[in-house]
């Protein structure tokens, strides 16, 4: 796992709490994307601005790049029965088991059709179990309980369903964050405009703000735009669990940065612009994939990188993300950035100004004054 340069072992997880009422928690997103609202924190100023988020097109330059998540939320969590018990099948008994219910939720690839998943109840998710999915439409076989009872799981494409990614389509729901508990009636709402590459069990919300139009205005302003990719892990979202928040592991999540995308970026840092990341995942890839000084690779792989305060960021000058779940690695992240002090501070006045909250809340810029210094 990757640490910090500097790190800050004094800090523990209360440092990382502050006080958020249950009605701020957005349920919904608004509409259009970009009319949500727009914190912006000037880390050189020590300044805050209250702004609706269409008006990030101030805060950015032409000699900007913007770094984007180009991942997509996979409809992972999928609901089905059990019909081959293996325990059952192992003491001689051969009768047909109950159509007991059993969900699964993916939570990224391991292989060719074979994913690590969650499983519940997971007494009806052993190894050797069979489950079907959608009658029929996909079958899963759990091939293992992993040491930390993620289950490793083998599907199969069933009738009307050519690959495994079309029967999860056919099948699946979208795996929405449990403190959002009112239905999402379009499920494109859960996922940026420019999504392509499948593979996310959760959405890089900070894009959710960006409309079509947006990006068009921003690119009519001479600003460039780079596409990574990391497919978001529930590990993100889980909670921290330890006292001294330098003991805690990252999952690891898959990233890509294309030569192109590399070379955009360091460009702009050559030049004197910013690289101005969209989401936490966007920040995590670049500094995933930067050498010790500041050089941007085109790289593939799985990252475990944990952002907190006495990080030393390598690519990032900016950043654009929505609000955190208290004592949370994402809270930390931008506490890395733009001081955890002041960051506390601004989320008690966003819960003051009636800010809306987490995946489907409003948005923060972080931003510098000055321009970035070339290398």
């Amino acid at each position: 796992m990757i640490k910090n340069d500097l790190a800050e072992t004094s800090l523990s997880l209360k440092d990382f709490a502050y006080a958020l009422p249950k009605e701020r928690i957005a349920q919904h997103p608004v509409e259009p994307r970009d009319s949500s609202r727009l914190m912006v924190i000037d880390r050189a100023k020590q300044g805050v601005e209250h702004r609706i988020f269409r008006d990030i097109t101030e805060y950015i330059r032409p000699e900007d790049v913007l770094v984007i998540n180009d991942t997509r939320v996979l409809p992972a969590r999928i609901i089905g029965h059990r019909v081959f018990n293996a325990a059952q099948a192992a003491a001689g008994d051969l009768s047909a088991p109950a159509k007991t219910s059993v969900e699964l939720l993916l939570l990224r690839q391991r292989g060719c059709d074979e994913w690590e998943t969650l499983a519940g109840p997971g007494k009806r998710a052993m190894t050797g179990d069979i489950l079907e999915f959608g009658d029929g439409i996909l079958r899963a076989e759990i091939k293992s309980v992993m040491p930390d009872g993620n289950r490793l799981v083998h599907f199969t494409a069933g009738k009307d369903a050519q690959t495994v990614y079309d029967a999860l389509h056919m099948v699946g729901t979208m795996p929405l964050p449990p403190y959002i508990t009112e239905k999402l009636e379009d499920s494109e709402r859960y996922q940026t405009v420019y999504s392509r590459e499948e593979g996310s069990a959760a959405a890089p919300t900070a894009g959710l703000h960006f409309t079509e139009e947006l990006l068009e205005e921003i690119r009519g302003m001479g600003v460039k735009i780079a596409e990574g990719t990391l497919h978001v892990g529930l590990g993100t979202f889980r909670p921290v669990k330890v006292e001294h928040i330098q003991d805690h592991h990252m999952h690891s999540e898959f990233f890509m940065i294309s030569r192109e995308a590399a070379d955009i970026i360091n460009e702009t840092k050559d030049s004197g612009g910013r690289v101005i990341c969209v989401g936490t995942t966007s920040c995590r890839t670049v500094e995933s994939a930067s050498t010790d000084d500041g050089i941007l690779q085109a790289k593939t792989g799985w990252t475990e990188i944990f952002i907190y305060p006495g990080y030393r960021f390598k690519v990032l000058d900016a950043l654009i993300t929505n609000f955190h779940l208290p004592e949370s690695t994402l809270v930390m992240l931008v506490s890395a950035l733009a001081g955890r002090g002041h960051i506390l501070d601004a989320y008690k006045e966003a819960v003051k100004e009636r800010y809306r909250f987490f995946s489907f809340g409003d948005a923060m810029f972080i931003a510098s004054s000055p321009v970035a210094q070339k290398r």
